[in-house]
């Protein structure tokens, strides 16, 4: 492989294209989801829509593997280094540099590269207290405080030493911590992101012993409306999904069989409206038939809980069905 001397800003520039437009130019099928896009595509295994993407991001959620948008012309186009960086930047660097990959790229179906070998996952070394965390999560969210202290008794919510994120676990069927979710309790800036070596499968979640499993978008979102509504809250079974991907709640369900309805509480937004028709259709697919949705007169769950904060309307129900 000819080296090629890129400059760092070349690279930066490269590595920070909004994947989005990028891929919509080249003819690639892309599907909002709640926050994120989707990509859409088949290859000789079939279709496919485990790569989600947002802005320069990307994550593949079936092989656990993601980055910027350098990294992703090398793991979905199967491009060398210098053919992705040219390609992102739109011009070639070095005129002798030339070759076919690009009429050769657009004309074949995407391959699925080889999945990298998977990650070990640690959990976040916790922090000797939680005041920062319980502070962003009761004065600044408003999440009651017996909702937050239930899950922290639980170990699946807890303040990591280094930076002092929220983190939101989920456990096994065996109560194994299998994944973690970072959530920034600073109010200044916003942060989150799922652990790396996280089997996304499992996700921050409670389970009672009813039929009825609430979905969520984040947990935040599953927080606020446990505060909202806490009447026997804890008979009943709830999970974030960290987006709108599906294999956490659909992993619910397998390993709970006592789960037989399913009520989708998703963002009152347009990824959220497409993400209730899409689940709907997974989980008929799956054998589903009890499924309901409940969305908020507001974007999410946290700006409803906020507002009845903000303007003493404590018992005023705002729930949308």
């Amino acid at each position: 492989m000819q080296f090629i001397p890129f400059t760092e800003e070349q690279k930066q520039q490269a590595n920070n294209t909004d994947l989005v437009p990028f891929l919509q130019m080249r003819g690639e099928i892309l599907r909002l989801a709640g926050k994120e896009y989707q990509l859409i595509y088949h290859d000789e295994s079939g279709k496919h829509d485990s790569i989600t993407i947002s802005g320069s991001k990307w994550f593949d959620h079936k092989n656990q593997i993601g980055g910027g948008a350098v990294k992703f012309m090398m793991y979905f186009y199967e491009m060398n280094f210098p053919e992705a960086v040219q390609e992102l930047l739109g011009y070639t660097v070095m005129p002798e540099y030339n070759n076919s990959y690009h009429d050769n790229y657009r004309r074949s179906p995407p391959k699925q590269a080889m999945p990298e070998p998977k990650k070990e996952f640690h959990l976040p070394e916790s922090n000797q207290n939680m005041h920062r965390v319980y502070a962003y999560l009761i004065q600044k969210r408003f999440i009651a405080p017996e909702i937050v202290n239930h899950f922290a008794k639980n170990h699946t919510l807890y303040e990591d030493a280094q930076y002092h994120n929220a983190v939101f676990v989920g456990l096994d069927e065996n109560g194994i911590p299998r994944q973690a979710h970072k959530r920034s309790a600073n109010t200044f800036r916003s942060f989150r992101m799922t652990c790396e070596g996280s089997d996304t499968r499992y996700s921050f979640a409670h389970f009672g012993t009813s039929d009825r499993l609430f979905v969520y978008e984040a947990p935040i979102d599953m927080l606020s409306f446990l505060t909202l509504y806490p009447q026997n809250w804890q008979e009943h079974s709830y999970i974030a999904m960290n987006g709108v991907y599906e294999n956490a709640m659909l992993k619910a369900l397998e390993t709970h069989p006592n789960l037989q309805e399913v009520v989708l509480c998703v963002d009152h937004d347009e990824g959220g409206i497409n993400a209730v028709y899409r689940l709907t259709d997974i989980l008929h697919e799956h054998g589903y038939q009890k499924i309901s949705c409940i969305q908020p007169d507001l974007k999410d769950w946290n700006e409803v809980l906020t507002q009845i904060n903000f303007q003493n309307l404590t018992g005023y129900d705002i729930i949308k069905i």
